[in-house]
């Protein structure tokens, strides 16, 4: 079976399309990974404008659907999935209505799936079959850690963050040290001439009472506000590098850390990386020391596969049609708040 699936949550207008008979053993072959990104028309906002985005996509939809299947060299697919939220309310209207006249005009199954199972289902096209696994999901709108028993099957929400997402602070750190958005890269490339001891920024919600699996960045975003200001009270150069590092440290020990502890408390042997975020090198490299001295196996899937795209909405289609779930209607709506806990309408 071809499934063609089509992203626009945010600000990537993404059509993948992949090939699976639905046997466990079998790969599933990636056809086409096409994606168009408004990442430079937000730039001079300092973040995703949703009106923006919403006409991002409208002009890139119909161009990014025509590359897909001319690098697949198929003339239509055999179902059409596609993303119905979690993410921004105009942009989730542009993919859904392209893919219900698609799947109307090629007379073609429609599969609305869930965004953030996206994310974890993607790394089965790297990895094979997923076994049961902890999966942590970190992305400009997204912190989550979930258990996944299987693709097909319900996703176990196990926590969230309670204010920004660590994407997001990413994004207002770098804003507040003048580098630019997006901020993540800016970071991660700034923070490797630093010293990720030289400043002790906290660890949000790591105390004994705080909430097991739940994760907090707003403090985090305000303490290192706070020591910029008190340097340039001062008449102090700012030690840029180190801020970029320390804050860069403090965030990919809070999320290696709940990880790895939630892969122990349900005795899990494979954890999961996804979304945009986790490209960062830090959340990388400390997931891997951590994971290797606890014996555990960390599955991360290549840097553009972590990003959204339509080619891991393709493959949560894929795994959700040969988990026997039912077309969704063609009224299926958008649902911008929707609960990872649903992989498909």
């Amino acid at each position: 079976m071809i499934v063609m699936g089509i992203e626009s949550s945010c600000d990537e207008t993404g059509v993948g399309i992949v090939e699976w008979t639905g046997e466990p053993a079998e790969p599933i072959r990636l056809l086409a990974d096409e994606v168009a990104s408004s990442v430079a028309e937000h730039a001079r906002y300092g973040g995703v404008v949703p009106e923006v985005a919403s006409r991002a996509h409208l002009e890139a939809m119909v161009p990014t659907m025509r590359r897909a299947l001319a690098a697949a060299d198929v003339d239509k697919p055999d179902a059409i999935a596609v993303t119905i939220g979690p993410g921004l309310a105009g942009a989730l209207l542009v993919g859904v209505a392209a893919a219900k006249a698609y799947a109307l005009a090629w007379d073609v199954p429609l599969y609305a799936v869930n965004h953030l199972g996206g994310h974890v289902a993607v790394d089965t096209l790297e990895h094979g079959p997923m076994p049961p696994c902890i999966a942590l999901l970190v992305s400009g709108g997204h912190t989550h850690l979930l258990r996944v028993t299987d693709l097909g099957e319900p996703i176990e929400e196990l926590g969230t963050t309670v204010d920004d997402a660590a994407g997001e602070a990413f994004d207002k750190v770098a804003r507040l040290l003048g580098l630019g958005y997006p901020g993540g890269p800016a970071i991660d490339e700034l923070a490797s001439g630093g010293d990720p001891t030289a400043i002790a920024f906290p660890r949000g919600m790591t105390g004994p009472r705080d909430a097991r699996y739940d994760f907090s960045f707003s403090g985090l975003k305000t303490a290192v506000a706070r020591y910029v200001e008190g340097c340039e009270r001062r008449g102090e150069d700012v030690p840029m590098a180190d801020v970029a590092a320390s804050f860069q440290e403090a965030v990919a020990d809070v999320l290696t850390m709940k990880a790895l502890r939630a892969c122990a408390d349900f005795d899990t042997s494979t954890l999961v990386l996804g979304g945009g975020a986790t490209a960062n090198s830090r959340i990388r490299s400390l997931a891997q020391e951590r994971c290797d001295a606890a014996g555990i196996t960390l599955r991360v899937p290549k840097p553009r596969l972590c990003t959204d795209n339509g080619v891991m909405i393709a493959t949560l289609g894929a795994h959700v049609i040969a988990g026997g779930a039912p077309p969704s209607p063609l009224t299926v709506a958008t649902d911008p708040g929707l609960s990872v806990q649903i992989s498909a309408y």
